[in-house]
């Protein structure tokens, strides 16, 4: 059995540490392998790799728990539940480990990429974002829950042609955009601007995950900048009504 191990972590001094570690190591425990140890390491062990107190670390356990992504046992430790829910509540906070968390941990397909003209080849929201390119990769895919295989989200993505050319489609079947473009294809992301509004299914939207025609879903929209203001990718994501919830948290300076 694999034994598990989780993701780095560049803490980000403006958010609480509680929740960014919290988040990294929900993407971890939901992006693990399929013979990963269900137990994790100790609260010391833990701490050290993220490089925070023990206390920060429990906190971080705390809110896992909660969600029911694991168990703690006194003088035993703590374990991944196995049967835990994919689709629980995302939480954003402004961290791109959240971005990442939010999307993990689910089976994905890809249903097809190619390139697209700019502008005529893109619906006008996403067209405006890439005034300076005569044409983007496009990538589509089908999010299923990991267990049942329902279907619970796609997700077209439009992607600056020379980000795309360092895209390996077999990490996109394994991890969520933002993670390939951060740590494989290594871009420096700044920023993620996030909207997420209630629509009505289209007859595509109805037909990929499922759901009658007209019914609500939630329509998340993501624009990705790298350190130089470029946006370098735009995700638009159709997420199941019934499945999903977004909780936009502010926190006190």
């Amino acid at each position: 059995m694999t034994a598990f191990a989780p993701d780095s972590l560049v803490l980000n001094r403006k958010l609480p540490l509680w929740y960014q570690v919290s988040q990294s190591l929900r993407a971890s425990i939901l992006g693990r392998a399929p013979d990963a140890s269900l137990r994790l390491p100790t609260e010391e062990q833990l701490a050290a790799h993220y490089g925070v107190s023990v206390l920060t670390m429990r906190q971080a356990l705390k809110e896992l728990e909660a969600e029911g992504l694991i168990s703690r046992h006194r003088r035993r430790g703590t374990f991944i539940e196995p049967g835990a829910r994919r689709s629980t509540p995302r939480r954003l906070l402004g961290s791109i480990d959240a971005i990442v968390a939010q999307q993990s941990g689910e089976r994905t397909t890809i249903l097809g990429h190619g390139a697209a003209a700019v502008p005529g080849g893109l619906p006008v929201e996403l067209a405006e974002h890439f005034p300076d390119v005569a044409e983007v990769v496009t990538y589509r895919r089908l999010r299923c829950d990991g267990e049942s295989g329902e279907p619970t989200n796609w997700a077209e993505n439009a992607v600056r042609p020379d980000i795309a050319a360092g895209i390996d489609l077999a990490d996109l079947e394994r991890w969520p955009m933002t993670k390939v473009l951060r740590d494989a294809v290594g871009v420096r992301i700044s920023r993620i601007t996030d909207t997420v509004e209630a629509r009505l299914a289209d007859p595509e939207t109805a037909e990929l995950l499922q759901v009658p025609l007209l019914s609500p879903i939630l329509h998340y929209t993501g624009v990705t900048y790298d350190e130089d203001g470029r946006v370098v990718d735009v995700a638009r994501i159709r997420y199941r009504g019934d499945r999903f919830s977004f909780t936009v948290t502010v926190e006190a300076d």
